[in-house]
């Protein structure tokens, strides 16, 4: 599995919708308004890097109101959150 960070600029005001539409991918698992120079963060999790570059370059561009996105791939996760066992029970 593919986790990655996407962090999106978003036109002024467009925040709350442009986090809507978003959540509304399946690959999305999380959305998160920020502060800093980003406004969006989203988290996907996929099973390939080309499922990857599909979503960031035609799913995510269609959404209209981002200006500007940067990827992040995570490597490894440290969490105690026990992600497996989220997507066993179906809930991702």
């Amino acid at each position: 599995m593919v986790t990655a960070l996407v962090l999106a600029r978003v036109q002024r005001g467009r925040v709350q919708e442009v986090a809507e539409k978003l959540a509304d991918i399946p690959a999305i698992t999380e959305v998160y308004s920020v502060a800093g120079r980003y406004d969006v963060a989203a988290v996907v999790r996929v099973r390939s890097n080309e499922e990857l570059a599909e979503l960031v370059t035609t799913s995510m561009q269609s959404v209209q109101g981002i200006e500007e996105t940067e990827t992040l791939i995570a490597f490894r996760a440290y969490s105690r959150f026990d992600l497996e066992g989220v997507f066993g029970l179906g809930l991702g």
